[in-house]
């Protein structure tokens, strides 16, 4: 379906915008700012199961690297034009994104740390906003997805990252920029830090049982010696 096609159906169904500025919006006002509130959820989840006492650092590490999966794509679209090599990014990043949600649902299961129906629900929305978010992107730019699917040929600037002829308003990207500090590095942080002070208590407390003992064994064998018997030859 052409961008012109996609215009008269919205025209028809009454829209009283522009289908490409429409989608805009939703993607700057909706899905990006939408994206925090699961985020956030899932974090309080994690609280509530304990998983300073289960999974620990090794899960809390997971989801770091889940967010940098997401993150780094959001950053450059943000700031650079939609091209093969933005949108090859995006793509890989959510390829790896999905394996890794994978991977850390496994070693939460493993773990015997609880994951709640609850939880389950709020991880299909962390999976499905980044293949959303694509779509969306995908639409707005069918020129380069069809530049992509033809390897960039013919175009010079395919395969480099180039800034946005319109930057976005500083207000907007400080904003952006906040919200991710009060909901994503904040928590999670909190998060990490909270393992890492259980996994050292853990060691602390296992150092502490294993001197006791030795110091127990250690006093036994001293009461327990036998008196030496000295024999006088005649």
């Amino acid at each position: 379906m052409s961008g012109d096609q996609a215009a008269d159906i919205a025209r028809g169904a009454g829209a009283g915008v522009d289908v490409d500025v429409a989608t805009t919006r939703f993607l700057l006002y909706g899905l990006l700012p939408g994206w925090f509130v699961p985020g956030l959820a899932d974090w309080l989840m994690h609280r509530r199961t304990r998983i300073e006492d289960t999974s620990g650092t090794k899960e809390s590490l997971i989801h770091s690297l889940m967010m940098a999966e997401i993150g780094l794509p959001i950053a450059l679209t943000l700031r650079y034009r939609i091209n093969p090599l933005l949108l090859s990014v995006q793509l890989g990043a959510a390829a790896v994104h999905e394996a890794t949600a994978l991977w850390d649902v496994r070693t939460a299961v493993v773990s015997d740390r609880e994951v709640t129906p609850v939880e389950q629900h709020i991880h299909s929305f962390l999976e499905s906003l980044p293949f959303g978010a694509l779509a969306s992107l995908m639409c707005l730019h069918a020129d380069q997805v069809r530049s992509l699917v033809r390897g960039g040929g013919g175009d010079r600037d395919a395969w480099r990252l180039r800034k946005r002829r319109r930057p976005l308003s500083p207000g907007y990207l400080t904003g952006i920029g906040l919200a991710i500090g009060l909901c994503v590095v904040l928590p999670y942080g909190e998060e990490l830090l909270r393992c890492r002070r259980a996994a050292w208590r853990r060691t602390w407390q296992a150092g502490q049982g294993t001197a006791g003992k030795e110091s127990e064994e250690s006093c036994a064998s001293r009461f327990s010696r036998r008196p030496r018997v000295w024999s006088r030859s005649s």
